[in-house]
């Protein structure tokens, strides 16, 4: 590029001297001056080095994986409360406090034992009966037992730890007899209707009973 800024400078200064009218010199005198501050800051340019490109690795670490630990669910257990907290008591004995592992949520628990005895334990309430605050939360570790302290989110008296979910309707409605929601319409037909309709009811409750049909209404008006 310096070289090509030289070769201009030079023909432009030819052509400088030859000139002869004003407007034609003063054109070639102002690029002139323009390819003498290029020339200028070329010189004086650092040379910019390209970095050379270090190859990436890529294969792949593999991080090796133990086995599944095997956890033995603690189901005994006891509990009281107060109108703050609840508190629960696991018989366990020879329990390391930087073992255990202890996760609170909003509306569950999950507390892991490692190595007590040479097991795992694990005691876990996946729905409590009532929010609690995890991060007031805490674990005591005692010589035989462990006790967990959960705080509840709002002051009053637990019936249980565990949320109790309606099952009862599903149950009664899975347990009843379909005809029953057909049998009682036609009761209530039966009850509030004229000679005329009562016999027909009469016969269509009487066919549907001997099994000569299914349907208590087919042949109904």
């Amino acid at each position: 590029m310096a070289e090509d800024l030289s070769l201009d400078l030079e023909e432009l200064r030819h052509l400088q001297s030859i000139a002869k009218r004003p407007r034609v010199v003063s054109l070639i005198s102002s690029e002139i001056r323009n390819l003498e501050k290029m020339s200028k800051e070329s010189v004086s340019a650092p040379t910019v080095q390209t970095p050379t490109a270090t190859p990436i690795s890529t294969s792949t670490a593999k991080v090796p994986t133990g086995p599944a630990i095997i956890y033995t669910p603690l189901s005994g257990f006891s509990w009281d409360q107060d109108n703050d907290k609840v508190k629960i008591y696991i018989s366990l004995e020879e329990i390391e406090q930087e073992k255990v592992e202890a996760d609170y949520k909003v509306m569950s628990i999950d507390i892991k034992f490692h190595d007590v005895k040479g097991k795992n334990y694990r005691f876990a309430i996946p729905k409590l009966n009532k929010e609690i605050m995890p991060e007031k939360c805490k674990l005591l570790i005692k010589p035989t037992r462990a006790v967990i302290t959960l705080y509840k989110a709002s002051k009053g008296n637990w019936l249980d730890l565990h949320l109790k979910e309606d099952k009862l309707k599903p149950g009664l409605d899975k347990e009843r007899d379909p005809m029953a929601g057909i049998m009682d319409l036609m009761k209530n037909m039966y009850d509030d209707g004229d000679d005329e309709m009562k016999r027909t009811i009469a016969k269509a409750w009487t066919d549907a009973r001997s099994g000569k049909t299914a349907d208590p209404l087919k042949g109904f008006p």
